[in-house]
């Protein structure tokens, strides 16, 4: 339904586009006309004019899930409430930066938690503990699996500003795989208490031995999935616990090693830009996002880049990378980056040419494939 819309590589949220600012929720909404729509009713981004109509939208789509519940219709209720989820995070958008940005947060939580009360096998609130705090994260597992038969397990890691409610659809896939998963915000997000920050891998650390320590998962057999941000975090989580992540998918990901040149860099910078002149908080707020300089990037870079942490050489394990051409906050150099560096094999990409960040274009192909690779990485349980 989404490809005929066109695409433009943007942040411009008063126009449904592919690779444009709607690409996170794209493929969770059932009808690109009613999104149209009600983005045709925005007046601005401040959140006395977005949350409303957000809001409007999903209480709908929950109303419409709480009758068809009533009746009976658990599958028709499901997908109401998934939309209303949807329109809900939409409305949330950053974050929780606010009062009002905290309750249609929750009230997103809500949609979700109602989209999965039936669910077969049934979804895990788990508090997972790491450093006297706690990240609450959602756990699935396959019918059956146990101390006789674990299952392999994958960790699915969200990105700076898509929360553990929005990947749902990433542990549905998984299952289909005979996966167990662990879906969890990213640091600074949602239920994440740990900031932003390079030693945040810690809490992806202590998620993966959460994974390690159950009894229906083989600690043998542990991968990483991330998109976006995500997909610099389980690069990261990669090189720094190797021993434990034995595959990692990467859905697009910033800063690996690669250095842009100088006109990449200006139109890196002008997007970034671009992006900081929208206000998503309260009336003459701050921008929502910070402003950016090549100076301010290459301090990023210093910071964070895989090679300045060194933690490049330990990245041994089977990669699957996919970015679509057209990244504006994520530069496609990235992939040829770590296709350059590393072991000889094992490293495999798929680079979409007619794409933007995080190639969401093409998600019904990317996505399941992603499980599904993940699958055959980890194999069989060793022999006894």
């Amino acid at each position: 339904m989404t490809t005929s819309l066109r695409f433009a590589p943007s942040e411009d949220p008063f126009v449904v586009e592919q690779g444009g600012f709607y690409r996170r929720w794209l493929s969770m909404i059932d009808d690109v006309d009613e999104l149209e729509a009600v983005v045709a009713q925005l007046g601005g981004t401040t959140q006395d004019e977005w949350v409303p109509v957000w809001r409007a939208a999903g209480v709908g789509h929950e109303e419409k899930g709480d009758a068809l519940s009533k009746a009976g219709d658990i599958e028709g209720a499901r997908q109401a409430f998934l939309q209303a989820k949807t329109y809900y995070a939409i409305g949330r958008f950053p974050g929780e930066i606010t009062p009002l940005k905290a309750e249609i947060s929750a009230e997103c939580a809500r949609a979700y938690r109602k989209a999965c009360e039936h669910l077969d096998p049934p979804l895990e609130i788990v508090d997972v503990a790491c450093q006297g705090q706690t990240i609450r994260t959602h756990f699935r597992a396959p019918q059956g699996s146990g101390p006789a038969d674990p299952a392999p397990a994958v960790l699915i890691m969200c990105g700076a500003d898509v929360f553990k409610e929005d990947r749902g659809w990433a542990g549905e896939m998984a299952l289909e795989q005979g996966l167990a998963s662990l879906v969890m915000d990213g640091p600074g997000t949602g239920e994440n208490p740990f900031p932003w920050d390079p030693s945040s891998v810690e809490a992806w650390i202590a998620a993966v031995d959460h994974l390690a320590g159950r009894p229906e998962v083989d600690a043998g057999r542990i991968a990483a999935f991330g998109i976006s941000r995500g997909g610099y975090s389980v690069m990261q989580l990669a090189g720094t616990y190797p021993g434990v992540v034995k595959a990692v998918v990467a859905i697009a990901g910033h800063p690996f090693g690669y250095r842009m040149s100088e006109e990449e860099m200006r139109t890196f910078v002008a997007a970034r830009n671009d992006r900081a002149t929208f206000v998503f908080g309260e009336p003459g707020g701050p921008p929502s996002f910070p402003t950016w300089s090549k100076e301010r990037e290459e301090d990023i870079f210093s910071r964070w880049a895989l090679s300045e942490l060194g933690i490049l050489e330990n990245i041994t394990q089977p990669v699957l990378m996919i970015n679509g051409k057209h990244d504006h906050l994520a530069p496609i150099g990235n992939i040829y980056f770590m296709l350059e560096n590393g072991p000889v094999t094992g490293r495999e990409a798929r680079v979409y040419p007619d794409a933007g960040h995080c190639a969401f274009k093409h998600y019904r192909e990317w996505a399941p494939e992603s499980f599904a690779w993940i699958r055959r990485k980890l194999g069989e349980k060793p022999a006894a």
